[in-house]
């Protein structure tokens, strides 16, 4: 009972991780852009090594702004990725660019000495390090970020759900897709510097996909997706300390384990239920159109 005042402020960041990500993670989703999170994550990372490179302080506000304009790039990169007629899939490049990043952060990390954990925390981060302040400076950017989807909400999800018909009603598609990826940004940067890449992927994606196999529309997709993070959140903080094991890493695993467990009883009872079947979930073909028709 001792150590429950040293969790509640990593319980209350994870929560706040789950709010914008599970969110996040549907338009991903949708898009077909899984690890652009990632990419844009190691972005992220690439601007703090080279900040460390250079003589800043890693926990400083020039790191920050200087990642964070390394993630901008990123987002305005991606966007005019999108192509049209699909010739080169948008996902190639996020992968081209992840692996880019990765190798330039390794670079520049061999050149920064004494700085060799700070690779390590960006890849696993220590949420169990965070503090009251900085849970509230996450809180109030992540906010921040919400209220602004949700004011746009209408053309975000028509563009993440049928660019197509998005184009036709004559949305700057490639415009708002840079907003999206920037807003994103905002998020990734904070994330990346509290919970590491891996956890921030974790929260971006397995909530959404563990809500597709049940749901189709937005509404309750976000719902699962919002309960799954926050139980997932509470068990891997109480099973670090019970095994004694690093927080981020038994969150991923209890993310992975549950995620499990959702398809199990998918395959047991929804399996038949052709309005939740595996395939509608995981298909390509068209769920863009089930999601936008749920939308109103």
């Amino acid at each position: 009972m001792e150590i429950l005042p040293f969790l509640i402020w990593p319980f209350v960041a994870s929560l706040i991780l789950t709010g914008i990500h599970a969110y996040l993670g549907v338009h991903v989703v949708e898009r077909g852009v899984i690890f652009v999170d990632l990419a844009l994550a190691q972005i992220a990372a690439l601007g703090a090594t080279i900040a460390i490179l250079v003589g800043m302080d890693p926990h400083g506000r020039g790191a920050y702004f200087l990642s964070l304009g390394f993630t901008f790039l990123g987002a305005a990169i991606f966007a005019l990725a999108r192509s049209r007629r699909g010739h080169i899939p948008q996902e190639a490049f996020i992968g081209i660019a992840y692996a880019v990043a990765s190798a330039a952060a390794i670079l520049a990390m061999s050149k920064a000495t004494g700085e060799t954990e700070h690779l390590k925390d960006m890849l696993v981060g220590n949420i169990l390090a965070v503090s009251r302040a900085e849970v509230g400076k996450t809180a109030l950017l992540y906010g921040a970020v919400g209220l602004f989807h949700y004011i746009f909400r209408h053309k975000f999800l028509l563009i993440s759900t049928n660019a197509t018909e998005a184009e036709r009603q004559g949305i700057n598609v490639r415009l708002w897709d840079f907003l999206f990826y920037a807003s994103f940004g905002f998020v990734v940067t904070s994330s990346v510097a509290i919970a590491g890449v891996l956890l921030v992927f974790c929260y971006l994606i397995v909530p959404s996909v563990g809500a597709m196999l049940f749901a189709d529309r937005v509404g309750p997709r976000l719902a699962i997706g919002w309960t799954m993070g926050t139980l997932v959140s509470a068990l891997g903080v109480y099973f670090s300390v019970s095994l004694d094991t690093p927080t981020g890493a038994t969150i991923v695993c209890t993310f992975g384990g549950v995620l499990i467990l959702m398809f199990l009883v998918h395959l047991l009872f929804f399996h038949g239920n052709k309005a939740h079947s595996l395939e509608g979930a995981a298909s390509v073909e068209n769920p863009r159109e089930q999601v936008l028709h749920g939308r109103r």
